[in-house]
């Protein structure tokens, strides 16, 4: 259940607040005191929901960048439940597309831009009043929202996949000495090291020594 900020007036209008943020939410809340209006916070989309239909209230200010649910859905499944649905969109400025499509898609009365002022909401009562748009985006509503959808449990962790990481290449390997067999494969042999030379050259050449002092009659006494 949301928090309730009566107002002295028990015939007063309801407006259903849902935001995140405490600062908006405090912001608003002060707004439509002014105005007379039963205030009821909602941090939560779904929650959102639950508690429009349990209130029934006149007017729903609803930020786009609410958890579990967003904004432009938690419209469109109130506008779903029917009554008397006037919606006030409100998004931060980095959102401005975003936010007119979505009021356009849910059949918003309005949406302003986030900081709202005392002058930002006078200068759209008059279509908050006035009549309620259609909400074209409702035929788009099971694409959008499947009820056969699956929320994690607690402990499941995320839905949704990791992205694959980057994963180190690794150093190519030192090619094999290949030679061929008699039925036309290759073996791989390894790699022997190169053996010095330099002992079979002082051989031959001691060798060569003994025979050219032998031919020239030297024998050793």
């Amino acid at each position: 259940m949301g928090l309730v900020t009566e107002v002295d007036d028990e015939t007063a209008p309801t407006v259903l607040v849902v935001d995140n943020n405490p600062m908006a939410t405090h912001r608003l809340s002060n707004l439509f005191k002014v105005r007379n209006f039963n205030v009821v916070l909602c941090e939560d989309g779904d929650k959102a929901v639950d508690e429009y239909i349990r209130l029934d209230p006149e007017l729903v200010v609803l930020a786009l960048d609410i958890p579990s649910l967003d904004g432009h859905l938690a419209a469109l499944e109130m506008r779903e439940h029917g009554g008397e649905c006037r919606i006030l969109m409100v998004a931060p400025r980095r959102m401005t597309a975003l936010a007119r499509d979505a009021a356009h898609s849910a059949g918003a009365v309005a949406w302003l831009e986030k900081p709202i002022t005392a002058e930002t909401l006078d200068a759209v009562w008059d279509r908050v009043l006035g009549p309620i748009p259609d909400a074209p985006g409702l035929e788009d509503l099971d694409a959008l929202y499947p009820d056969d959808r699956i929320k994690p449990e607690a402990d499941e962790g995320p839905m949704l996949p990791l992205p694959n990481l980057p994963l180190p290449v690794p150093l190519p390997a030192p090619l094999p000495t290949v030679v061929p067999t008699l039925e036309g494969a290759v073996t791989p042999q390894p790699v022997q090291r190169k053996r010095s030379r330099l002992p079979l050259l002082l051989i031959g050449l001691v060798a060569a020594a003994g025979g050219a002092a032998y031919a020239m009659g030297y024998v050793p006494v």
